[in-house]
């Protein structure tokens, strides 16, 4: 499977805000990915290290979502309570969109977020995952036949970060 079929399965399985994302802008976010990786398969690990490390940090969908509605609605509130009734709109239209976007995943503010090229975590994680293959950190894992079903589990779990 390619890198674009992988991801376009992935569209089809649950991941909401890109089943609701046009073709169109999931191609070219699927496109940046994979440009990223072959950028980075050449380069030493400390430069993958550092990819990474900024990854954990990039701000998703979902988080830019929440923050936006959270400013406007508290805007709005303060703005009614202050100036005037009437900036009671804004916060009474704002939440019926974070709501919608909770239930359905999708409401109008994402076609904007997709379309600046924000991406969904499950996106991040997968350059993630992609540069830690580079950076060789499977390369050690024990195989089936080389070790119990324990140790190869506590092995996984130390390469994805999680301590037993």
């Amino acid at each position: 499977m390619t890198v674009d079929n992988n991801m376009n399965a992935e569209t089809n399985n649950g991941d909401r805000v890109r089943r609701s994302t046009s073709a169109e802008v999931n191609q070219n976010i699927d496109r940046a990915i994979a440009t990223n990786i072959q950028q980075y398969a050449n380069q030493p690990e400390a430069n993958i290290t550092q990819k990474i490390a900024e990854l954990d940090r990039e701000w998703d969908t979902e988080r830019i979502l929440e923050a936006n509605a959270s400013v406007l609605a508290f805007t709005g509130l303060m703005l009614g309570i202050f100036v005037n009734h009437n900036w009671f709109w804004l916060t009474g239209i704002v939440l019926p969109f974070l709501f919608q976007h909770a239930v359905q995943g999708w409401c109008p503010p994402i076609f904007v977020i997709r379309r600046l090229g924000v991406r969904t975590r499950s996106e991040i994680d997968k350059e993630k995952f992609a540069l830690k293959v580079l950076r060789g950190d499977f390369a050690n894992l024990p195989k089936a036949s080389e070790a119990d079903a324990g140790t190869r589990a506590n092995a996984a779990l130390k390469v994805v970060g999680v301590q037993n």
